[in-house]
């Protein structure tokens, strides 16, 4: 269930401090990328190490783990919530907390496993940022968890 929140500013910010405390964070060692595949290619070109696949009208792109240099590299991470944890806002407000002190963009991917609290989210970061990014998601966990 989707959560719908009234609140302040300040009151989004103690709760999204109090949820990333609660949320599990994993971090994958190495760099990902998106490989993309026509869509009528799904049975022999799905790659059982994919975290992820999405399709449009045209192709399934896939993030799987990758060193090709010619391609566009992150470095990734996952939080997965708990049941019953009010994450709404959660993207942006920390979306918006790297972009400021990093000044990246970020992609997230959603996924959902009702045998483990529900909702979890992929991060990806430029990989010459991960290093840097991940400490950050590190410290605010630490942070909000001595707050």
């Amino acid at each position: 269930m989707v959560d719908i929140s009234r609140e302040t500013v300040e009151q989004t910010e103690r709760r999204l401090r109090r949820v990333i405390t609660q949320a599990r964070l994993r971090v994958y060692p190495g760099t990902w990328a998106f490989e993309e595949f026509p869509l009528d290619s799904f049975a022999t070109s799905v790659r059982p190490d994919a975290l992820a696949l999405v399709r449009d009208d045209a192709v399934w792109s896939q993030l799987v783990p990758s060193e090709d240099a010619g391609a566009d590299l992150f470095g990734l991470f996952r939080f997965h919530f708990p049941a019953g944890a009010d994450n709404s806002g959660f993207v942006g407000w920390l979306a918006t907390h790297l972009k400021t002190r990093f000044g990246t963009g970020v992609f997230v991917t959603c996924g959902q496993n009702h045998g483990d609290g529900g909702i979890f989210d992929y991060w990806g970061v430029p990989a010459v940022l991960a290093e840097s990014v991940i400490a950050e998601v590190q410290s605010l966990v630490n942070a909000s968890a001595s707050a």
